[in-house]
């Protein structure tokens, strides 16, 4: 009985933990979409975006790449909004 238990507990877990990683991915894959949008990427294939990113001048490739850095920015050691140097 006791494992049975266990087991339906460790399974529910299971199932929150997968359904967590399943919705950052999602909100990750909509923050990307919406960055890309806003300099008209519309780009599906790797190759095609960056065919566009190339096309772009410096002022854009840098200003995009700024934000996408700021968004994911890892938050080990700095906060959301600053800038880590590597």
């Amino acid at each position: 009985m006791k494992n049975s238990v266990l087991k339906g507990i460790l399974g529910a877990v299971a199932v929150a933990g997968v359904a967590m990683v399943a919705k950052k991915a999602i909100e990750r894959k909509k923050t990307i979409k919406g960055i890309l949008g806003e300099y008209g990427i519309t780009e599906k294939s790797p190759f095609g975006l960056a065919d566009k990113i190339r096309e772009m001048d410096e002022d854009q490739y840098q200003e995009l790449k700024g934000k996408l850095k700021e968004e994911f920015a890892s938050s080990c050691c700095c906060k959301k909004g600053t800038m880590c140097e590597a």
